[in-house]
């Protein structure tokens, strides 16, 4: 058996450069001209790194190539969602490795939970292993202490919701008018009883909804009812029990508009325990898997989460290759779907 091959079994290691160089019988300067990718070499030469390479399942220490690298590069970049087992964010992730893989580059992931210290702590360890940029979905309100990495060069996009205190680009769903089109849809059912379920104020899309929300009842001239607003539901549970708490006011809500997909999920649940899916108009914000094989299906307010990654990604991209123009926010459209929930009138009956 070739030395090179022997010696790495012997050390009880991942296969070198001078492995690769002994088995091929070539020099590890030409070895490492071959990794690299420098297309002056000889196609035979190649050839032989490359057969003796796949002969020892060697892989390129990237680490130690990208530190040795003219433009600093490490062909990686971050992205923080807020939880990747959310439908929402898992739509996001996959279309910015879409394009970053396209370009050759690896995306690392994390999960903030809408925890403001562990962005920080997530940041600053994508950070230390040296990535190119950042994809953020903020949890916190305050980013000035990235102003000094992106002085040094860091490129940052953030997706789903501005940055605060940060010159930086964005890009979001059009939040409040996709509230406004739920809740005028509700309206034109019949419906004067509209009931919103919400996240925490604090969080910038919950607060633009809301804000929808209110524009809508208003320009109708209803009043704001407190009863029928409930923020802060953060699980299942608790948007659950909000609804069982609504449906069993002297004065009920016909109607409910949740603005977000997991307590859109739990309301849906709610309301076929309580059996009434058939007779309160429901629209969501935000789509979710299997929404329209549901009976009936969920009329929901969906935001293209593809076009927000690729937009998200291709800014990153952008701003990598050298564009230095004025840090701007894209806005996408919201569109709603109408599957039935939404479009049960104020004398939907109780059917089962």
């Amino acid at each position: 058996m070739p030395e090179g091959e022997l010696g790495a079994e012997a050390r009880g290691a991942r296969p070198t450069m001078k492995d690769v160089a002994a088995l091929a019988g070539i020099s590890i300067k030409t070895v490492s001209r071959v990794v690299n990718g420098v297309s002056t070499v000889d196609p035979e030469l190649a050839a032989r790194v490359q057969e003796a390479a796949r002969k020892l399942g060697y892989r390129p220490n990237l680490t130690a190539s990208n530190l040795r690298r003219r433009d600093g590069r490490t062909a990686t970049i971050g992205m923080l969602v807020e939880d990747a087992a959310n439908p929402f964010s898992a739509a996001l992730m996959r279309a910015v490795e879409n394009i970053a893989r396209s370009r050759g580059v690896l995306v690392l992931f994390g999960s903030l939970d809408e925890d403001p210290a562990r962005e920080r702590e997530l940041v600053g360890a994508l950070l230390d292993r040296r990535v190119d940029g950042l994809v953020i979905v903020p949890a916190g309100l305050d980013h000035s202490y990235l102003v000094t990495e992106q002085q040094a060069g860091t490129r940052l996009v953030f997706v789903d919701r501005e940055p605060s205190l940060l010159n930086a680009d964005a890009v979001v769903s059009d939040n409040r008018h996709g509230a406004i089109t739920a809740v005028e849809h509700l309206l034109a059912a019949g419906h004067r009883r509209i009931a919103y379920l919400g996240d925490q104020i604090s969080i910038p899309t919950a607060a633009q909804r809301f804000d929808g929300y209110q524009h809508a009842l208003g320009f109708a001239r209803i009043p704001l009812d407190p009863a029928l607003i409930r923020h802060g539901l953060r699980t299942a549970e608790a948007a659950e029990q909000t609804v069982e708490q609504l449906l069993a006011l002297p004065d009920p809500p016909t109607a409910l508009f949740t603005s977000q997909n997991l307590v859109t999920i739990a309301t849906c649940r709610a309301l076929r325990r309580l059996r009434r899916h058939h007779a309160v108009a429901m629209v969501g914000f935000d789509d979710f898997p299997l929404a329209d094989m549901l009976e009936p299906g969920i009329s929901v307010i969906a935001q293209d989460a593809d076009a927000l990654g690729r937009l998200a990604a291709g800014t990153l991209f952008r701003r990598l290759d050298g564009d230095t123009s004025q840090a701007g926010t894209l806005t996408v459209p919201t569109r709603l779907i109408r599957r039935g929930s939404g479009e049960l009138t104020t004398g939907a009956g109780t059917r089962g």
